[in-house]
Parts: structure tokens; sequence; C-alpha cells
């Protein structure tokens, strides 16, 4: 199912906006104070269905599937196995790591049922390892790595973020399982570089840094951090080498030295969006997933996890991206590359035959041809939408043989005759 979405994904996607079941605003949600929910909602993307639950409408769904293309690329290239694992979660799963009960979990309960016995899947390493115990017995099985990308679902009290803190959330959770720890560490860097690279992909400078377990562990991790005026976390950075501590672990103050290099140690806010954590051996110890080691002895087996939210870091993209007019998509992720505009009557049957070499080109294309609209109104919604290019089709620019084109991140526009419009786009 998984290599049949990426099938599907990786093809062409056009869509005359005329069928578009969604329609824009030019009002913000009176309900939304951050701006990726502001901006997300109004362009129709999302869907608010309850605080921290949201709805991806087809706009919205492209661009997370964009960025799972992205992911699944990074990840598979490490040697990684994707699967599926249920949102379900039994009660003995959590009892046996003594996980069962904690604050942000959602308990699931059918009515003729006293007590829960089931939790929506906040995360899966209680699950997972449970099931390796049936397929992991010697040396010779390790190391092995295996992740989905799944629904998450995590009480949170304050869901006042949009996008950034959800209770229903799309997660990737990688899960790589070890012989000892020296082979763990080694895939941890490689994950390490992994992720840079898929921050950078999705048009985004992420900064490693140290960070405590939380429920999931009581080792040090590691998170990736996007610097952000609107971030709700703190973090400690060297101006010099980059080297980050979160404000939850950190000893280190404003206007310190770095302990790593002597640079100037600044306080920052940022976005969370990933983390990586060693769990060492203890979800197996507690599970009973052992292995046999070349001597014959029995071992706990070595289990690190490596999580990114795909809501959250579409979330971070906007935040990070916008201008008054709305949204601005890096090319990589945006749910279209081309929004195609035809205005007036007259230009249809042209602006037909381009809609039809960019099909033809394999190139992501977003029709405009809707004709209850005004070009004021074309111009505003694709602005709001904020595809990486917009091309105009007038009655001044067919007298030219020629199309308006404008990148969204550009004040400028260019007149380009049809016959080089590939010079541009392709």
């Amino acid at each position: 199912m998984a290599f049949a979405l990426n099938k599907i994904y990786a093809t062409i996607y056009t869509m005359r906006q005329s069928l578009l079941f969604t329609k824009t605003s030019k009002e913000s949600p009176k309900d939304e104070v951050a701006k990726n929910a502001q901006l997300l909602e109004r362009a129709g993307f999302v869907y608010k269905n309850s605080a921290g639950v949201y709805s991806f409408m087809p706009l919205g769904w492209r661009v997370l599937q964009k960025i799972a293309g992205i992911i699944r690329e990074e990840i598979n290239a490490l040697g990684a196995q994707e699967i599926f694992m249920p949102a379900l979660v039994e009660k003995k799963y959590w009892e046996a790591t003594g996980r069962w009960g904690v604050d942000i979990s959602i308990e699931a309960k059918a009515r003729s049922e006293k007590e829960a016995s089931f939790v929506l899947g906040w995360s899966h390493e209680d699950i997972l390892v449970a099931m390796m115990t049936k397929f992991v017995s010697s040396y010779k099985d390790l190391p092995f790595f295996a992740y989905q990308i799944q629904t998450k679902f995590r009480y949170e009290a304050r869901a006042k973020s949009g996008l950034l803190r959800g209770r229903e959330f799309m997660m990737k959770d990688l899960y790589s399982f070890h012989a000892d720890e020296a082979d763990l560490s080694h895939f941890y860097e490689e994950v390490k570089s992994a992720y840079f690279k898929i921050f950078e992909r999705c048009g985004l400078k992420s900064i490693y840094t140290l960070a405590g377990g939380g429920v999931f562990t009581s080792n040090f991790t590691h998170e990736f951090q996007v610097l952000s005026e609107v971030g709700e976390d703190t973090i400690f950075l060297c101006l010099k080498c980059e080297y980050a501590e979160n404000i939850e672990i950190s000893k280190l103050k404003n206007d310190d030295k770095c302990p790593k290099c002597g640079g100037k140690i600044i306080e920052a806010k940022s976005i969370e969006v990933g983390n990586i954590f060693n769990d060492g051996t203890a979800y197996s110890e507690k599970i009973g997933l052992y292995f046999s080691d070349k001597n014959g002895e029995k071992n706990p087996v070595w289990l690190a996890a490596y999580g990114i939210g795909l809501s959250r870091l579409m979330a971070t993209i906007v935040e990070k991206y916008n201008d008054d007019s709305g949204i601005i998509w890096p090319e990589s992720v945006a749910p279209f590359k081309v929004h195609l505009i035809s205005l007036g009557g007259e230009t249809k049957d042209k602006s037909d035959i381009i809609y039809e070499t960019l099909k033809n080109s394999k190139i992501d294309v977003l029709y405009d041809d809707r004709e209850d609209k005004t070009a004021g109104e074309k111009f505003a919604d694709a602005d709001l939408i904020g595809i990486p290019f917009r091309i105009v089709v007038s009655k001044k620019t067919l007298e030219k043989d020629s199309v308006e084109i404008k990148k969204r991140d550009s004040k400028d526009a260019k007149l380009i005759k049809i016959n080089k419009l590939s010079d541009y786009v392709w």
C-alpha cells in the first residue's frame, strides 16, 4: 500500500479550480491565533473540526503527501522498511512498560466496558517491541529498521497553536533495533544526517538540540528545532558552532560562553520539528526482547526511536513562509508547481490548450478556469494559496502571443512567449 501511494503521488497531479470543492475565505477564523492555522484554513488546506483536530482538504492532503514523499525517500535510503501498526493499542502493551495511564494518553472504551482496555496510540515502542519477540532470536536478525507514517493521538490541554500542537496529528516514527550500543550510535548519526536533509528539502534550517526524554526515555534525547518567534520551545544556541540545548534541561544562560567552542550563547524561541531517542535496552528488558550472541549468550536488544510530525512540519513551513497576502510554499512541498489563471471568456480556449500542454509535460498545475470570479479575486486567491509559479492568460497577453509569469515570492512579473514557456517552468 505504501509503495502504491508513493507511485500515485509521484505522478502528475492536475486540477481545475472550478471542480475544487473547497473555497477560500477573506476573513481569518475568529478562534485561531496561530498564523499557520489562519492561513491554512482561509486558503482551504484544512478544516478545523475541534480544538487540535483538523481535516486535510485536497490542497492540504497534497502538501502532506509531498512531505511524506521526501521523508520516505530519505528514510528508505537508510535501509528502513515501512510498516503500518494499529492506532488502537491494547492495555497489556502499556502495562508491560509502565506507560499505561500517562497524562497525554487518550483512552478508548466500549460502552459496555466499565474501564478502558485500549489507548489511541500516541507512540508505538511498546507494541513494536512486543511484535519483534516473534522475529528476533539471534544476532543474525540484527540490526533492522522499521517505520510508519500514521495518525497519533495525544491529549493537549492547550491546543491553541493550530497544527503546531494537535491532539490528532500525522507522524513518521522510525525504530531501530541493534545488538549493541555502538551499532545503535552509528545508525543514530545516520538518521541525524537524514533528518537534516529532510528539513532542508522542506525549506527549513534545523538545529540539533540536546533535550530531555519526557515520557519516552530517561536518557537525554535530541530535537531538531527551527528558530521562530512563535515557537513554544526555548533553546540556548551558540552563534558560532550552533550547539544548542533545550531550556528544560539546560544550565546555560543568555550571553554565556559555549562549552564546546567558547562562542556566544543566545536564548531563542523555536519550533520542534523532529526528535530522536536512544532508548537503550529498557523496553526490551521489560517486554522480553532478547537475542543470542555469537557465544550463545542472551542479551537484550538495543532500541532507538526517531519521530517527525508531518502536520507540525507543514505548519512550521507556513509560519516561516508567508506574507500579508498568504502562504509562499517552497516548490518541494507545494500542492502544485503552477497556478494557471484564465482571465475572460475569450482566453478560455487558449488557456485550455496551455493547461493540456502543462499536463502532457508532467507539470503539477492548478487551473483557475472559474468563470464567476473577477481577475482581482483570482489573483487574491492565488496569493493566498501560495503556489510557486503563477501564469496569467489574458486578452492583452494573447495579443502578443504571450502569457504573464510571476513567482509567488517575487513582485515582478514577466511577459513570456507561449512557445518559450518551457524555459521557465519545466
